[in-house]
């Protein structure tokens, strides 16, 4: 019986590598340098060099402080992510205090007189895959694909010099955290119906994130008698000249804010004040916000 070379003896070649991916929700972020063409024309290439790695230094930076990593480097462009490999309630909210910290940081310390980096930046949220992409000569590691990275990186090209444009699934999910400026539905390339996009201008001046997250009508509050009515004792003994210390903590998400904002939780609306502090952890850091007394009869919102 004869053998023909190289069928029946083991194949040498490597196995084909494996990839791995998942559906995420992300936020998704492109950073792009305004002017690096002429930039490059301007100096010389090692000096480029230094100048684009400390920018790119100074956003890494701020998005590790948010939680976000950088999936890819596109020239001097940068797609960032949030939500991906540790997701948080608060990755749009996130992205968004990231892109407006890069916006005004100063990218080029080093960089000669007159010279002045600045960048544009655009958001988009929504369903990714996100994964090794193997192909048959190159493989790219956690590869984003889908429509959220390219409407992130269509909607940077409509910022401003040191803007920030968000998709409108960005902005409901941020509610009024932020300033803004509604730019209308706009025509994207690539893209086949027009797209609500938004101007983020600036922190926003709500006194709580509550109010800032939620509708001025909430739903009605269920189950909550018996603390209702403690906090409606705490009150009645305050107006009467005992002051009352109530501590609210439970976990993340179960309602303690909701508590606080319900109407049966305060009795009688005379003119007495009302001091409410707020402990919360937002955007990886400890943050404490004081609400100032004010009027009994305006509601609290926590």
């Amino acid at each position: 019986m004869c053998s023909v070379p190289g069928l029946s003896e083991p194949s040498t070649l490597p196995p084909a590598p494996s990839s791995s991916a998942e559906r995420r929700q992300l936020t998704v972020m492109f950073c792009d340098l305004v002017g690096s063409t002429a930039l490059a024309a301007r100096l010389d290439p090692e000096d480029l060099r230094e100048i684009i790695a400390a920018y790119r230094d100074g956003v890494v930076a701020i998005v590790r402080k948010y939680g976000g990593t950088i999936s890819r480097y596109i020239g001097d462009g940068m797609l960032i992510l949030f939500g991906h490999p540790s997701a948080h309630e608060d990755d749009a909210e996130r992205a968004v205090r990231a892109a407006l910290e890069i916006a005004a940081a100063g990218h080029a310390p080093g960089a000669p007189p007159g010279l002045e980096l600045r960048v544009r930046l655009g958001l988009a949220t929504g369903l990714v895959i996100i994964g090794d992409l193997i192909g048959s000569e190159a493989a790219e590691a956690q590869a984003v694909l889908g429509e959220t990275p390219n409407l992130a990186a269509r909607l940077q090209s409509l910022a401003e010099p040191d803007g920030v444009v968000i998709a409108e699934d960005t902005r409901r999910l941020i509610g009024g955290l932020f300033d803004y400026q509604d730019l209308g539905a706009v025509t994207l390339k690539g893209f086949a119906v027009p797209v609500r996009a938004w101007r983020v201008l600036r922190e926003g001046t709500t006194e709580s994130r509550f109010e800032a997250l939620h509708a001025a009508v909430l739903t009605p509050l269920v189950g909550r008698k018996e603390e209702l009515e403690l906090l409606g004792r705490c009150w009645d003994r305050a107006r009467t000249g005992t002051g009352q210390v109530v501590l609210l903590a439970g976990e993340a998400g179960i309602g303690k804010s909701r508590l606080v904002a319900a109407p049966g939780a305060y009795r009688g609306r005379t003119a007495h004040s009302l001091a409410l502090f707020l402990f919360a952890a937002s955007s990886g850091q400890r943050a404490l916000s004081l609400h100032r007394a004010a009027p009994a009869n305006r509601w609290f919102r926590a």
